[in-house]
């Protein structure tokens, strides 16, 4: 029985990221598909995917043209200004540019000795070089994400107590998140 209910378990981490992923997807998918249907009175499977990715592509580009960009950050500024909005909206937009925008801010992973004798390490990222600003010359400003969340904590650390790492900032987030299973 022991070894069934393992074998359970061991199909749900496999599947449930999958299916969830999947679902997520098409259902977006689904719904653009559905909307279209009812627009245009002609049901056309798959355009909802076709639809999506000229959408995103097309955001893009107007997003980095000079003559919409105004437009853009004006809307962007816009949803900044509504309390609730404000929180959500920069919170992802912050996220998003920090792995694949032009200002990548999460560039930097570095490792930090958190007890300060080198035996308890902690993998994290440099988002501020000098805590200057803030009277702390001498101290960095770290974010450690948490494992199996969409969350973190900054920490103030001496600059010595951090080690820059070459290593690829989105593996860096996978290992973490994965709570360090990943990559094995």
């Amino acid at each position: 029985m022991r070894r069934i209910a393992y074998y359970f378990l061991q199909g749900l981490i496999f599947l449930v990221p999958i299916v969830v992923t999947l679902w997520v997807v098409g259902s977006a998918f689904l719904a653009i598909d559905d909307s279209i249907r009812h627009l245009i009175g002609v049901a056309m499977p798959g355009l909802g995917f076709l639809v999506m990715l000229v959408s995103v592509i097309a955001f893009g580009f107007l997003a980095s043209n000079f003559l919409t960009r105004r437009l853009m950050l004006f809307l962007d500024r816009q949803l900044d200004r509504l309390p609730l909005l404000k929180l959500l909206h920069t919170s992802i937009r912050d996220l998003m540019s920090a792995f694949v925008g032009e200002k990548r801010r999460f560039g930097r992973p570095v490792l930090v000795d958190i007890a300060g004798d080198g035996r308890i390490k902690a993998l994290g990222y440099l988002t501020r070089d000098s805590m200057e600003r803030f009277g702390r010359p001498d101290d960095v400003a770290v974010y450690f994400p948490q494992s199996y969340n969409f969350a973190g904590q900054v920490v103030i650390v001496p600059s010595a107590a951090v080690t820059h790492l070459a290593v690829d900032a989105a593996e860096v987030m996978a290992f973490i998140v994965s709570g360090g299973v990943t990559g094995q």
